[in-house]
């Protein structure tokens, strides 16, 4: 049967091979295979996670969408995610402004942000709940902004009086919350549209959309639309696309989730307890777990090729020519 699933790509503007060709290239190249969209990191002193090397190059995500949208016409700009390190007004503004160069085609994930010291660079708090609230104090004071109204607000954090912005979004901009836990489910449902864990095994997946079900049912609302950034290497055979992957480091993240579903082991140690946060294999074995992502319940796909963007060209050719086409047949 073929999916109904959206297929995005996870830019290379970060990291050792972080480049504005192969961003505005690859994105081409997605829009003529018929990806939906193309997605950008956010940070504001950027420290790669140790399992993706030690280059900090990081290129602006919004600028880069902004570049973007000028090159690829039919793709929907995602961020994923923004965290809440700009002023609100300064974040509103800019969604706006991009709302406006790509004709509403946008989506603004946002989330806590893993490290604490970009809130502490940009003179923020930088508690577990100060993130929490920064971020959906940014959502509040964005939407307000964006119907036009003008617009006072006080509390802890921001003080400002009689604020308009123009121009406004071109359409409403669907908000996402980025977060793998029970309390990231919540908060999407609390105040954003959809969720989009990033990389979360299929296990873990499955509890968080039973448990999105209960809340959106409790909340009076429809089901939020449901996104995921796993991991992803393609090769001819799976031992080459294993191998181009820290395999062992994402194990290891999986063992400091103490949400995430354990396997009967109770510790994460082999390839098949991260079903689903990492896709390594063939097209075949690509596709053969994106079925069962869509039998879970997931809208939107975002395939991050983070380990293979030195084969950025190639790996977008896999997906473009093999496994988007064998699910949508």
């Amino acid at each position: 049967m073929a999916t109904k699933l959206k297929f995005g790509l996870l830019l290379p503007h970060f990291g050792e091979y972080g480049s504005v060709e192969r961003c505005i290239e690859g994105a081409k190249k997605a829009e003529a295979y018929g990806f939906d969209s193309v997605w950008v990191r956010d940070h504001l002193v950027f420290e790669p996670h140790g399992m993706e090397g030690s280059d900090n190059t990081h290129i602006e995500g919004l600028l880069m969408l902004s570049a973007i949208a000028s090159a690829a016409k039919k793709l929907i700009l995602g961020t994923g995610t923004v965290i809440a390190h700009r002023h609100p007004i300064h974040l509103a503004q800019c969604m706006a402004g991009l709302s406006m160069i790509c004709d509403g085609q946008l989506i603004m994930g946002i989330g806590l942000g893993t490290f604490q010291h970009e809130f502490a660079a940009a003179g923020y708090p930088d508690t577990l709940e100060d993130r929490a609230n920064l971020a959906k104090i940014s959502v509040t004071i964005a939407r307000m902004l964006w119907s036009g109204e003008k617009v006072s607000y006080e509390d802890r954090y921001f003080s400002f009086k009689d604020v308009e912005l123009k121009p406004t979004p071109v359409k409403p901009i669907p908000v996402w919350y980025g977060g793998a836990t029970p309390a990231s489910c919540r908060r999407a449902v609390d105040y954003c549209d959809g969720w989009m864990p990033g990389r979360i095994p299929l296990a873990s997946f499955h509890k968080c959309i039973s448990y999105l079900h209960e809340l959106c049912d409790k909340a009076g609302k429809p089901m939020v639309t449901t996104g995921a950034i796993p991991i992803t290497s393609i090769a001819r055979d799976k031992e080459t696309a294993l191998s181009k992957v820290n395999v062992k480091g994402l194990i290891n993240e999986g063992n400091k989730k103490p949400t995430w579903v354990k396997p009967a082991s109770g510790t994460f140690s082999k390839l098949e307890d991260i079903e689903g946060l990492l896709l390594a294999g063939t097209p075949e074995d690509i596709v053969r777990v994106m079925r069962k992502y869509d039998e879970a319940g997931l809208n939107h796909v975002v395939y991050d090729l983070r380990f293979r963007y030195a084969d950025w060209y190639e790996q977008v050719d896999f997906l473009g020519k093999e496994v988007l086409p064998a699910l949508r047949s």
